[in-house]
C-alpha cells in the first residue's frame, strides 16, 4: 500500500512541474509548483514510513528522501522568486 502511495505521489511530482512549465500565467506557474512542492514532500513522507515502519533499509530510502528535499528546496526558490518578481512588477 505504501509503495503504491509512493509511486503515486512521485509521478505526481513530475506531472506537476511539466504543467507548470506550460503554465499560462506566473499565478498558474506558481501553483503548478506549489502543486509538486506538496507532492514530493508527500513522496518522502511515504520513503520515510517504508523506512521506519516497514524495515526497508535505509541505504533504499535515503537517497530518494535526500533528492526529495532537494526538489522541494528548488521548487520553494522558483516560487518565492517568482512571487518577489511579481512584487516588483506591481511596484511600478
Amino acid at each position: 500500500m505504501l509503495g503504491k502511495q509512493l509511486l503515486r505521489s512521485g509521478t505526481s511530482v513530475a506531472a506537476h512541474v511539466r504543467e507548470a512549465s506550460r503554465a499560462r500565467s506566473e499565478d498558474e506557474f506558481v501553483s503548478k509548483l506549489g502543486g509538486a512542492l506538496q507532492e514530493a514532500d508527500e513522496a518522502q513522507l511515504w520513503l520515510e514510513l517504508l523506512r521506519e515502519e516497514c524495515g526497508i533499509d535505509r541505504t533504499d530510502t535515503l537517497p530518494l528522501e535526500k533528492e526529495a528535499e532537494e526538489l522541494m528546496a528548488i521548487f520553494a526558490t522558483m516560487i518565492n522568486r517568482t512571487k518577489e518578481k511579481q512584487k516588483a512588477e506591481s511596484r511600478k
